[in-house]
């Protein structure tokens, strides 16, 4: 999986080998690496030879030192040094750098086309039409995380004029000593940039995702219909929003909407459904409205309520249908009627704690918890054994303001083996509410737990607890005490008990005693 961290530990890595000698080919051990691999390796470099007094002949070295002028000169001495490398340079500090690494880096650019041809294609020294967007999408990344420096913002005004058709020195295509009607200084043509702002537009690095799809919204290239497809699909957050905002201003203009509201209502992200729904009004289509009354996101719901009461219906009327038709009842759907009841329907959620489905009985709680009903405390214990996890939840979430009146033995057999974990889970989290002894013991006894989350749950109110604390207040006799520290230390270890040079660990023995 891809790591910005990784990618940097791996730049500063080659950069250490560089710079103590080892003979890498730098610009094949970073292609393919994030833009923070290159950034590393400049500032690794830099800070090597700086500090180490080591001196490298390497050109590579050369172009991050910490002197300007060396930088400089071997910007000069350079034919063809890797473009991330040139711009890098292009955000100097030093004016002098900067500006000739900006002339350079449009050199540099113009013969990837040749490099990057076959043998015959070279031999005419035509370059591949895709080839000028290819190599701008792969600098992308690494020119908006430079952008966020002081003089940054060069190269990502650059790219911007080169997307959007305008003359760019990132995209002047040309060939020295050429004649000028043989090459010229062109922008990427149209079906460069189109080529380019998808791949940008569907790139996996969320800034330049973000980056891509905002110049293409700025060129207006996609209709409603259109707009409302990428919304729909996009699975970052931010980018979704995006597009749904601009399907949405498309829609309001007047755009095609056959098709456009649906696929905004398909999507898996709430905020994007719910533009959806809201934009079932404008479309004539608001008596759809009660078909997202129980979807499964808050915000959706809302909306779902709000077009309902525009077109004059009553939320609460349909929801109470909903509850009530065993055929139709769902957990969302007694959410959602939680999100408009009052106490006066109360009995009709206590009678949803029998209902046969899980989500239903559990809603049905959180609605009850909600509304401040009581719920009697021997029916909710019963809950903590019952077979759905999120109705144990909203049991336990119930009883914990007074578990310090429930039986802690009780409670203690429910975090046995012979349990289900959310079970264990639940009869902890109430024992943990008691605090003391009882939960102490809970904690030890679950170290062991077969389920994950509860031995990490149990392991870290293990690490923190304060055992003399608990010797002092005689919330345990001594030698139970003793019996579960030694047993703690024995699971967890006394370095995470720090137990090696604290008092805890000096009276270890005398509380065993």
């Amino acid at each position: 999986m891809w790591s910005a961290t990784a990618d940097a530990a791996w730049g500063r890595g080659v950069a250490r080998q560089l710079v103590h000698g080892v003979s890498v080919p730098v610009a094949g051990r970073l292609v393919g690496n994030g833009p923070e691999a290159w950034i590393a390796f400049d500032r690794e470099v830099r800070r090597l030879q700086r500090f180490q007094g080591v001196h490298v002949d390497r050109l590579e070295a050369r172009l991050c030192h910490p002197d300007g002028r060396i930088r400089a000169a071997a910007l000069a001495a350079w034919r063809n040094p890797p473009a991330q490398l040139v711009l890098i340079r292009c955000a100097d500090w030093v004016p002098q750098v900067r500006e000739r690494a900006r002339r350079v880096l449009g050199r540099v650019l113009a013969q990837y086309p040749v490099r990057t041809r076959d043998r015959a294609r070279r031999a005419l020294n035509r370059p591949v039409a895709d080839d000028p967007a290819r190599v701008l999408t792969a600098l992308t990344p690494l020119t908006l995380r430079l952008g966020g420096r002081e003089h940054g913002g060069w190269a990502v005004e650059q790219l911007e004029a080169a997307l959007s058709g305008r003359y760019s020195s990132l995209a002047a295509w040309w060939r020295p000593g050429l004649p000028s009607t043989t090459w010229s200084w062109n922008s990427l043509t149209a079906g460069q940039r189109e080529a380019m702002l998808d791949r940008l537009a569907g790139s996996a690095d969320r800034p330049t995702r973000r980056f891509g799809t905002r110049v293409a919204l700025d060129c207006g290239r996609y209709g409603a219909r259109e707009l409302a497809r990428r919304a729909a699909a996009e699975h970052d957050p931010v980018t979704g929003r995006m597009w749904t905002d601009a399907a949405l201003a498309a829609l309001a203009a007047g755009g095609p909407e056959e098709g456009a509201v649906d696929a905004l209502l398909g999507s898996r992200f709430p905020a994007v459904r719910a533009a959806g729904v809201t934009a079932l009004r404008r479309a004539g289509r608001a008596e759809e409205a009660d078909r997202f009354l129980a979807d499964r996101a808050g915000s959706v719901r809302a909306c779902a309520r709000w077009l309902l009461r525009q077109a004059g219906g009553d939320p609460y009327a349909h929801y109470r249908a909903l509850i009530t038709d065993p055929g139709r009842v769902s957990g969302y759907a007694v959410t959602g009627f939680t999100e408009v009841a009052g106490r006066e329907d109360v009995p009709l959620l206590r009678a949803l704690l029998e209902h046969p489905a899980g989500p239903v009985r559990a809603a049905a709680l959180a609605g009850l918890r909600k509304l401040g009903a009581r719920v009697e405390t021997p029916a909710l214990l019963a809950l903590l054994e019952d077979s759905s996890a999120s109705a144990a939840r909203e049991a336990a979430l119930h009883l914990l303001p007074g578990a310090r009146r429930l039986d802690s033995a009780a409670l203690a057999d429910l975090t046995g083996p012979q349990w289900r974990p959310h079970t264990r889970r639940a009869a902890f989290r109430l024992l943990c509410g008691r605090g003391g002894s009882a939960e102490l013991r809970a904690s030890v006894a679950l170290l062991t737990d077969p389920d994950p989350g509860t031995r990490r749950l149990a392991r870290d109110r293990v690490a923190a607890w304060d055992w003399l604390s608990t010797l002092d207040e005689g919330e345990a006799a001594r030698a139970e005490l003793g019996g579960l520290l030694a047993r703690a230390a024995e699971l967890l270890g006394a370095r995470e008990l720090r137990l090696n040079h604290s008092p805890q660990g000096l009276r270890l023995h005398e509380t065993r005693a």
